[in-house]
């Protein structure tokens, strides 16, 4: 099953193409790659998750958002290569979740981004390599903002 009927299938709703918040290409290919700027959790109706993990928001929340974050990239990568099938696979995550400072379960977190790519791509496409950081704060109070590269088909 290709990766556009894979995503299609499981029912997922996707949030409005995000433009760039400065001065960055959100999406540039190069090559058979392509590199994806930090995307951030928006939400169908265009809003986003907003929060601190260990303060005001729970690691499954944050979770959530991730996960959110990762619909959001499938979105650019609709927008700009007309399919998912264009992509033969995920190679790197770059996770930064914003977190008090004693937290330590930032991977947890972007395990939601990460099993996403999975369920689209399968565990031998879908995961790549990734880093998963805290920060002090993200843009707009976010919770987490994943940056991503994938291979072309």
């Amino acid at each position: 099953m290709s990766a556009q009927h894979t995503f299609d299938s499981l029912g997922l709703a996707l949030p409005p193409l995000p433009g760039p918040a400065g001065l960055y290409q959100p999406c540039l290919i190069n090559g058979r790659h392509v590199y994806l700027s930090g995307h951030l959790p928006f939400q169908e109706d265009g809003s986003l998750i907003k929060g601190k993990v260990g303060e005001s928001m729970s690691v499954d929340a944050a979770t959530a958002a991730a996960r959110q974050v990762g619909l959001t990239i499938l979105r650019t990568l609709i927008g700009t290569l007309g399919s998912l099938d264009r992509v033969s696979r995920v190679l790197k995550l770059f996770g930064m979740v914003n977190a008090t400072a004693d937290f330590v379960d930032h991977p947890k977190v972007i395990n939601g981004c990460s099993e996403l790519f999975k369920s689209v791509w399968g565990p031998e496409h879908g995961v790549g390599v990734r880093s998963a950081v805290g920060v002090a704060s993200l843009p707009i109070g976010v919770p987490v903002e994943i940056e991503a590269t994938f291979e072309l088909a």
